[in-house]
């Protein structure tokens, strides 16, 4: 066992939430920023390891006891922490007759099991030739050799992902199964296919098939890929996935006996979810789907979060949808990061904290350099997917190298509060894995004192064929402002000028079309009193 990290003999952040009900949040707020003078981080990143090149990382928190969590990370690396992420021990893990590939992904029941899913190698036998679930019901420490899942002899099972029902710990995954992986026959085709555990993962149902329409074997935007389940507040089962129809849903209301006679279809994706980043080996766009289980006023809202260049090649942004119906009918997209346009925001996850309804994502952020240096962002929704607010969760930027493998996503987990992303780090051509010790206290508290009076700014549709409703909040009386520009920075409308008004929420309408503006991206700023805040819109009749 390895040890990387100790948790500091003082948490400054205890003293903070010790008082935080003893002083106003705005000497509160003070408070913290005396601690950042003094050299405390916001948000401390933690490093887990370095050996055997890792990537693609997953993480757990356990639902019983929010100190144990696990990651899992390319190709066969696991780190477990029993302290809340200050400290990791790593290990290997192995599966003699199944063999570990890649793809994994980690979760934890109610029960305590963990779960290590991941693609094949078998000795002797065909690679990738089905999914892997290994369980450990020690916390890690051990792992039995692993079920497999999916076999069909000269077929390809890739690209798993998984998730367990609270209700009654049933294991569900999904996954591509390719003809033949790779093969340009136009005779192969790819699927979405599904299956079940409802004893821990000791057996699993026969796999049926999911999506209607199949895809190429590519290993493209032509392909289904990216298949990912989740669980509803009723045990729903609700999956999405990409491919050459842009994001695609389908659901089970029985566990997963049945499903839809025809998949619903959630978004286009321009550009397709495989595209180019500048010093990225590969990037894709694969959707992340989740379900609001908890009490919140948002529970039973199906969220999706995937990244597109619908605004160009050289600007990839970070986009949300919701349906509130079950996944019949879905919203337009909104989008996740507020930076204005122009920069690469991409390898988005999302998780729900089902304590409360609250809303994660990660990202990796160009935003502020003019070339490769790469940050990592978190954005956060406390408001069902309405609002965002945006901040900066890597204590420093690194410049990746296009010829080293990156791996395909990061990830995030949410749980009573207790927030812990985990992101590839390649610098220096050294590839390493971090989280961050995110405070959502100091996050709350930073947005009341960054955004006040400017609660929040929001288009509704974005993007728009004709007219959009601009929506913002004041906490207090402002004089508010909003200018329109162009990507050329241009003013080119006057929206509101400077006018008056008391706390409260606002909308007011936008219509590009009669204004004689052109198709486009522009930006829409708010001034509030001295706070200023920078929305994207999309006009595209």
């Amino acid at each position: 066992m390895m040890f990387f990290h100790e948790k500091p003999a003082v948490n400054v952040y205890f003293w903070i939430k010790i008082y935080r009900d003893m002083i106003n949040r705005k000497l509160l707020m003070l408070l913290f920023v005396l601690l950042q003078a003094a050299g405390f981080a916001q948000h401390p990143n933690i490093l887990l390891g370095t050996l055997r090149e890792p990537n693609e990382p997953s993480v757990y928190i356990n639902p019983r006891n929010t100190d144990h969590i696990i990651v899992g990370a390319n190709i066969y690396n696991y780190y477990l922490s029993s302290d809340g992420g200050y400290s990791w021990s790593d290990g290997r893990l192995f599966s003699p007759t199944l063999g570990v590939w890649g793809d994994p992904c980690v979760i934890v029941d109610t029960l305590g099991n963990y779960y290590f899913f991941h693609l094949s190698n078998p000795p002797g036998g065909e690679w990738i030739d089905r999914i892997v679930c290994q369980k450990s019901t020690d916390m890690g420490v051990s792992w039995n050799d692993g079920a497999g899942i999916g076999l069909i002899p000269g077929k390809a099972q890739d690209k798993e992902w998984a998730a367990v029902n609270p209700y009654n710990n049933h294991l569900y995954v999904a996954w591509t199964q390719f003809d033949e992986y790779g093969s340009a026959n136009p005779a192969d085709s790819s699927i979405i296919r599904f299956s079940r555990s409802v004893d821990q993962g000791e057996t699993w149902s026969e796999p049926v098939r999911i999506s209607k329409r199949a895809g190429d074997c590519l290993d493209g935007d032509g392909t289904m890929e990216g298949a990912m389940p989740a669980v509803g507040p009723e045990g729903q089962i609700y999956l999405s996935w990409a491919g050459p129809g842009g994001i695609m849903f389908d659901r089970s209301l029985d566990g997963g006996d049945t499903w839809l006679d025809e998949d619903i279809f959630v978004s286009d994706q321009p550009g397709g979810w495989d595209f180019s980043i500048p010093g990225i080996y590969r990037a894709n766009g694969f959707p992340v789907i989740c379900c609001d289980n908890s009490n919140s006023p948002y529970r039973g809202t199906i969220y999706i979060n995937w990244t597109d260049q619908r605004n160009g090649a050289n600007d990839t942004d970070v986009w949300l949808v919701k349906s509130t119906d079950n996944g019949s009918t879905w919203s337009a997209p909104l989008r996740v990061n507020d930076d204005e346009p122009g920069k690469h925001q991409f390898f988005s996850w999302m998780a729900i904290d089902q304590t409360n309804g609250n809303l994660w994502f990660v990202f990796y952020d160009r935003r502020n350099y003019p070339d490769e240096n790469t940050d990592v962002y978190i954005a956060f929704s406390g408001d069902g997917g309405e609002t965002f607010q945006n901040f900066r969760v890597s204590e420093s930027p690194f410049i990746p190298n296009p010829n080293v493998f990156f791996g395909d996503y990061n990830n995030i987990a949410a749980h009573n509060n207790v927030v812990r992303p985990v992101w590839t780090r390649l610098h220096n051509n050294q590839l390493s894995l971090y989280t961050a010790i995110v405070d959502s206290e100091i996050v709350k508290l930073a947005d009341y004192q960054m955004m006040a009076p400017v609660a929040a700014i929001s288009a509704s549709p974005n993007p728009f064929s004709k007219s959009t409703a601009v929506s913002f909040k004041l906490r207090e009386a402002s004089t508010v402002s909003l200018t329109l520009y162009d990507q050329l920075g241009r003013k080119v409308a006057a929206v509101m000028d400077s006018r008056k008004l008391p706390a409260g929420k606002y909308i007011e309408e936008l219509d590009l079309k009669s204004a004689g503006l052109s198709p486009g991206v522009y930006l829409l700023r708010m001034e509030a009193g001295v706070n200023r805040k920078d929305y994207k819109i999309v006009y595209s009749p």
